[in-house]
C-alpha cells in the first residue's frame, strides 16, 4: 500500500463532504504521473486543505483511474475529470479538521520539524496532486491522528486569516455564467506589488530563466527568450545550436507577436507554442500575468499551457493576482483555470532529473499547481 497526497480547496472540500464520498478527482494533466506511479486499488490518500493548511482525511482507493466530466467538484466545466472511486476511512468537517501548524504534527513530520512556524520552504510538498512527496512514515502517523481526531471530535476555530480565505465572491461574466473570485485586500495588494529591489533577486531570476530553458531542450524542443534577457540567460545557459530561435515561426498578427516575443520563456515545436513560462524578478508578477491574459484574449482558440513562475513564498500573491476579478473571463476562459504555478524550486529539482531526454513535456505538469488544488 501506497500513500499519496490529495489536496482539495476548502470549496471542493465541502462539496466532497456533502456528497457520497465515494469519488476523488484530479486534473487531466496529472494522467501520465498517475499511471507512471500505477496508482490504484489498496492505496490511500492523505487529504489537505490548501489555504487552512488543515488535514482533512483519508481515503482509500477502491478503482483504477477513469474519466468522466460529469459535473461533481463544480457546478459545470468541473476540471477533475480523471477519478478514482474511493471509500472514506475518516473524514472531518472543516473545523474539525487539524492544522499542520499544531504542534503535535508539526514537531513530528519529517519535513517541518526543527523549523519555524514561519518558514515556508516545506510548501513544495504540497503542490500537485496526487503526489508522492510525503514520507510514508508522515503518512501512517497522519492517518492514526485523524482517525483519532474522528472519535475526538475536536474543535479547531478558524482564525481572521482563514475566515478571510474562505470568503469567494461571485461575479456575473455573462447571462449564463457566474465565478468565484478572490479580491486582493491592501495587505495582498502591497505584497505582490512590492518587488525586491536588490540584484541578488533578479540574478535568481535570471537562473530560473536559463534551468527552464535548459529543460525543454532536453526534452527536445526548440526556445524562445525575450531579446532583453538574452545576454544574461546565456551566460548560465548554453544551448546547441539551432535550439534558440531568433524567429517565432509563428503566423500571427504584430499585436499578438509583440505580446509572445515578450514573454519570458517560449518551448516550442515546429510551429506551436507547447508551453509558455513568466519568471517574476523584481517587476510586479502582475505584468507577467496580464502578459498571459493578453496572449489569451487576443487568441482565444490559442490551446496552450501557461505558468507562472515564482518563489515559494510568492505563491499565494500568484494566486491572488490570477484570481482577479479582470480575468474571471478571458476569450470564454478563466485564468485560474488554464494558467498554473511553479515554484523557483521545483524548476531547480526538475532540472536535476536525469531521464529529461526521455520525457515529454507533461512531466512540467507534475511541478504545477492550479488555484483549486
Amino acid at each position: 500500500m501506497n500513500y499519496y497526497l490529495d489536496l482539495f480547496s476548502p470549496k471542493t472540500a465541502e462539496t466532497f463532504e456533502s456528497s457520497n464520498k465515494d469519488v476523488s478527482g484530479f486534473r487531466i494533466s496529472r494522467k501520465t504521473y498517475v499511471n507512471n506511479q500505477n496508482i490504484g486499488p489498496g492505496d490511500r490518500f492523505i487529504c489537505y486543505v490548501i489555504k487552512l493548511q488543515r488535514m482533512v482525511g483519508v481515503l482509500e482507493i477502491i478503482s483504477k483511474p477513469f474519466q468522466d466530466d460529469k459535473p461533481i467538484f463544480t457546478k459545470e466545466n468541473d476540471p477533475f475529470v480523471l477519478r478514482f472511486n474511493v471509500k472514506s476511512i475518516v473524514w472531518l468537517p472543516l473545523e474539525k479538521a487539524i492544522p499542520l501548524r499544531e504542534d503535535f504534527i508539526w514537531n513530528t513530520l519529517s519535513f517541518t520539524k526543527g523549523l519555524a512556524k514561519t518558514d515556508n520552504s516545506w510548501t513544495w510538498r504540497v503542490f500537485g496532486s496526487p503526489n508522492h512527496h510525503w514520507p510514508k512514515e508522515d503518512c501512517v502517523f497522519l492517518e492514526k491522528i485523524l482517525l483519532e481526531q474522528a472519535q475526538k471530535q475536536i474543535n479547531y476555530p478558524f482564525s481572521e486569516d482563514d475566515i478571510k480565505k474562505l470568503k469567494t465572491p461571485k461575479i456575473r461574466v455573462s447571462d449564463k455564467k457566474e465565478v468565484s473570485v478572490s479580491v486582493p485586500d491592501e495587505e495582498e495588494i502591497a505584497q505582490i506589488e512590492t518587488a525586491p529591489s536588490f540584484e541578488e533577486e533578479k540574478r535568481k531570476s535570471i537562473i530560473v530563466q536559463a534551468k527552464l530553458a535548459e529543460i525543454g531542450e532536453m526534452l527536445g524542443l526548440k526556445i524562445w527568450l525575450p531579446n532583453s534577457d538574452r545576454a544574461r540567460v546565456l551566460e548560465i545557459w548554453k544551448p546547441k545550436e539551432d535550439i534558440l530561435l531568433d524567429e517565432l515561426p509563428l503566423v500571427f498578427d504584430d499585436t499578438t507577436l509583440k505580446t509572445i516575443r515578450n514573454i519570458d520563456v517560449l518551448w516550442i515545436q515546429r510551429r506551436t507554442i507547447v508551453r509558455a513560462f513568466e519568471v517574476e524578478d523584481t517587476t510586479s508578477i502582475y505584468s507577467g500575468i496580464l502578459r498571459m491574459a493578453d496572449l489569451l484574449a487576443l487568441q482565444p482558440m490559442l490551446n496552450i499551457k501557461i505558468h507562472i513562475v515564482a518563489p515559494t513564498e510568492r505563491r499565494d500573491a500568484v494566486f491572488a493576482q490570477i484570481n482577479r476579478p479582470v480575468f474571471a473571463d478571458i476569450g470564454g476562459r478563466q485564468l485560474s483555470e488554464v494558467c498554473s504555478y511553479i515554484s523557483y524550486d521545483q524548476v531547480i529539482e526538475l532540472s536535476k532529473e536525469k531521464k529529461l531526454k526521455h520525457m515529454t513535456d507533461s512531466i512540467i505538469d507534475e511541478y504545477s499547481q492550479y488555484l483549486e488544488e
